[in-house]
C-alpha cells in the first residue's frame, strides 16, 4: 500500500471513529444555555485536546506499547475489536459505553463538567482513536509520524469548523439526517475494524498469513 493509500486510509479511519456528527448534538446541549463567545470558545478548547491526545499517541504510542510489552499484531486485534464494538453502536445510530457511560452523560446533563471532559475525552478523542493512531505510528519513523500529524491537524480543523457551527447545522438538518451520517461511518468504521483485527491474527498466527 503506498504512503498516500495509507495517510488516506488514516484521515477516513479517524474521521469515522471521530465521528463530529455523533458529537453535534452533545455539543449543542452543552452549549444550549451558553453565549456564541463561551460557544467558539469550547469549540477551540475541545479541538486542541483533542489534537493533543491523539498528537501524543503518535509521537509516545510505541514507547507505551513497548513499556507494556505489548505485541503490534496483539494490539491489532484488541484495537479492531474497540472500533468494531464502537462501529455496531453508530450502526445504530447510538454514542455506545465505548464513548461515553451512563455515568458520564448523567454529569454531562447536570452540568457538573465543563464540556472538555467528556465530549473532547473521551467521547472524541478515546479508545477507538487512539488505538487508531498508536496502530498507524508503528508502520514508520519520524517522516511517517509527521504525516499523521499532519493528519491528525487536518481533521481537527475540520472538528473544529463544525463545532463553530453545531447550532446552525441543528437547526438545518434533522436527527434523522445525523443519524444516517452517523450510519454511514458506522458501516466504513466496521469494514476497516475487521481488517484490522485480521492483520493481527496474521501477525499472531503465521499459518492464517
Amino acid at each position: 500500500m503506498s504512503d498516500l493509500q495509507e495517510y488516506l486510509r488514516y484521515l477516513v479511519t479517524l474521521t469515522a471513529v471521530l465521528d463530529p456528527f455523533l458529537a453535534i448534538p452533545i455539543f449543542i446541549g452543552v452549549t444550549a444555555t451558553r453565549g456564541d463567545e463561551a460557544r467558539r470558545h469550547l469549540a477551540g478548547v475541545v479541538t486542541v485536546t483533542v489534537f493533543l491526545v491523539l498528537a501524543g499517541a503518535a509521537i509516545f504510542g510505541e514507547s507505551l506499547l513497548n513499556a507494556l510489552g505489548a505485541s503490534l499484531p496483539a494490539f491489532r486485534v484488541g484495537g479492531g475489536l474497540v472500533l468494531l464494538l464502537m462501529a455496531l453502536a453508530m450502526l445504530n445510530a447510538k454514542v455506545g459505553e465505548m464513548r461515553q457511560t451512563r455515568a458520564e452523560a448523567e454529569e454531562l446533563e447536570a452540568g457538573e463538567v465543563s464540556g472538555v471532559v467528556p465530549l473532547a475525552v473521551p467521547l472524541l478523542a478515546g479508545p477507538g482513536a487512539i488505538s487508531t493512531t498508536i496502530i498507524a505510528a508503528q508502520t514508520g519513523g519520524l517522516v511517517h509520524r509527521v504525516g499523521l500529524l499532519v493528519c491528525i491537524g487536518l481533521v481537527a480543523v475540520a472538528l473544529w469548523s463544525l463545532l463553530r457551527i453545531a447550532h446552525r447545522v441543528g437547526e438545518r438538518i434533522s436527527t434523522t439526517g445525523l443519524n444516517i451520517a452517523t450510519r454511514l461511518l458506522g458501516l466504513i468504521l466496521a469494514a476497516i475494524a475487521i481488517e484490522t483485527m485480521a492483520d493481527g491474527l496474521k501477525g499472531l498466527f503465521a499459518v492464517l498469513a
